[in-house]
């Protein structure tokens, strides 16, 4: 999606993939704020899905990895210059096979690996969010609620509640 088309509220979706040696799994962006900057697969949604579809596509997209949701663990929002909401859901995803081979999506990324909190936490070379997130470890998340309908009034045809249980 276009910047000029995303109107004044953007929202956005990461991935914070864990592996079985505790690792993250992590990208370098060739572009914008991040460029040259570890950060989480992450990008923006898309009409046609919810917010964690679009955590599990972005991961796909910039690395080749699988990935299911095992909760959401956060939730980063900012407005920028007085006027954008700049909002970014961030989900728990486990890869379907860790030893997969990284498909690194080369026009958006320098590169793609695992690597471990502490190691992200001393490198000066990483995104402030996924700095601050390395000193919070987290196992678990706000578990996805399916199967709920808010009414036809809203016209969803996909809905999802995250709460940690």
């Amino acid at each position: 999606m276009e910047k000029q088309t995303r109107g004044n509220v953007w929202l956005g979706a990461a991935g914070l993939v864990v592996n079985s040696r505790k690792e993250w799994l992590v990208v370098k962006k060739k572009y914008g704020g991040l460029k040259g900057k570890w950060s989480l697969p992450a990008g923006f949604v898309d009409a046609s899905e919810t917010i964690d579809q679009a955590a599990v596509r972005e991961v796909k997209e910039e690395t080749g990895v699988d990935c299911e949701v095992l909760g959401m663990i956060g939730f980063r929002s900012g407005v920028i210059h007085r006027k954008i909401s700049d909002n970014m859901a961030i989900f728990l995803l486990k890869a379907h096979d860790e030893q997969q081979k990284l498909l690194v999506q080369e026009s958006e990324l320098y590169e793609a690996a695992w690597k471990s909190p502490e190691e992200l936490a001393e490198d000066e070379g990483v995104s402030v969010m996924l700095h601050e997130m390395a000193s919070y470890v987290t196992e678990e998340g706000m578990q996805p609620i399916e199967g709920v309908d808010p009414g036809e009034v809203f016209g969803y045809s996909l809905y999802k509640l995250f709460f940690k249980i």
